[in-house]
């Protein structure tokens, strides 16, 4: 980084570390009022006065508004800083942060409350520079962990140059920077039993057993995962609940399935032969969440490139299966780059952490990708 840009990094991660620990103080269990209001209402006070600030309707009915804000400025391009707000961790497992070294614990530290906190600091960072940009927007959403509905928020940024989200970050093997510019497309299937009920023990053959349907669905399903194959297909049962009582045939039940693979035409064999597998009574089967696929390699290849040279460290382009609204960005916005936030790791766990000292290595990451680009919609 040049002489000048750094006093701007220091601060930069001084600002994210702080906004940090207060964030992962919050607990905001996707679909919590309180949580969620909490943890926006910092975001906006942390926010450049010049921010026209907006709460927007989210994708999921049943959550309060998203964030949206939106900066302008007197240059070329308009880039988003995307990320949410909320986490898995329901209230009482929540760990506000505790650092143990260069390792800071807390719930949503990674996932990713560690990333949001590096995408404000970057927005203050980028409105003092508002010749710089036409546009700055911000998206911060409060449902991305359970999303009910399919994502609303593409269209308002059609004309975006770029979209900058700000999961956490990572090095490949060899120590690399790497950001995400690829991701397997992500669904949750739904699959619900119906039989019928009867006594299980002096006349069981009278019911249809709904546990056993869904335990052939989820074999047949399971039995299509192949994650090496020409799909990269992995088919995961995750949780199934059938019956109401210890002495009676199940007359209903659901199940859920994890689908990821190269592209969402893959999820229509898993569908099919989860519907059709199950003999001891009816299934159901729903397509209830899904992320397409995202591949902007070779969109961000340049950038990257030049954006390393302005680094002085290389950035590579790396690929990860787990899901991210970068995804729903990337067939609008081709120039998509993911990853962003600090690195850690054991998210949805009580061992989540970040690491400390990414936190600064990442902004100087970040700054380095952001100048890069605007100087290329210049």
């Amino acid at each position: 980084m040049s002489a000048s840009t750094l006093p701007a990094t220091d601060a930069m991660a001084a600002a994210a570390e702080a906004d940090l620990e207060a964030l992962v103080a919050i607990s905001s269990p996707s679909g919590d009022a309180d949580g969620a209001d909490a943890c926006v209402e910092l975001c906006i006070q942390w926010l450049p006065t010049e921010a026209a600030v907006e709460r927007v309707p989210c994708s999921s009915p049943d959550h309060v508004p998203d964030l949206l804000a939106r900066m302008p400025g007197a240059g070329s391009g308009r880039v988003l800083l995307l990320g949410h707000l909320d986490t898995v961790i329901a209230h009482p497992e929540h760990l506000a942060l505790r650092r143990e070294g260069d390792m800071w614990r807390g719930s949503g530290a990674v996932d990713m409350k560690g990333g949001v906190a590096l995408a404000l600091a970057l927005a203050s960072w980028l409105a003092k520079r508002p010749e710089s940009f036409a546009e700055l927007g911000v998206l911060l959403v409060v449902d991305e962990e359970w999303r009910s509905e399919q994502f609303s928020h593409v269209a308002r940024f059609a004309n975006y140059d770029a979209c900058l989200c700000f999961e956490a970050g990572e090095r490949t093997p060899a120590g690399i920077e790497g950001v995400v510019v690829r991701r397997k497309a992500a669904g949750t299937l739904r699959v619900t039993g119906h039989g019928r009920a009867a006594h299980a023990g002096s006349n069981p053959d009278a019911g249809a057993n709904a546990l056993l349907a869904l335990a052939q669905a989820a074999s047949a399903a399971a039995a299509l995962h192949l994650p090496s194959g020409p799909e990269a297909l992995s088919v995961v049962p995750t949780r199934m609940r059938a019956g109401d009582a210890v002495n009676v045939v199940p007359a209903n039940g659901e199940l859920m399935i994890d689908v990821r693979a190269a592209s969402e035409a893959a999820f229509g064999p898993v569908i099919e032969a989860s519907s059709r597998a199950a003999k001891a009574a009816s299934v159901q089967v729903e397509l209830i969440r899904s992320w397409p696929g995202m591949d902007s390699t070779e969109a961000t290849r340049g950038l990257l490139e030049l954006a390393s040279a302005r680094l002085g460290r290389e950035i590579v382009g790396v690929a990860r299966g787990g899901a991210s609204d970068a995804s729903h960005f990337a067939s609008a916005i081709p120039l998509t780059i993911d990853g962003l936030g600090p690195r850690g790791g054991h998210a949805h766990s009580p061992e989540e952490y970040v690491h400390g000292p990414s936190i600064r290595e990442r902004a100087e990451v970040a700054i380095a990708i952001a100048e890069t680009l605007l100087i290329q919609c210049a």
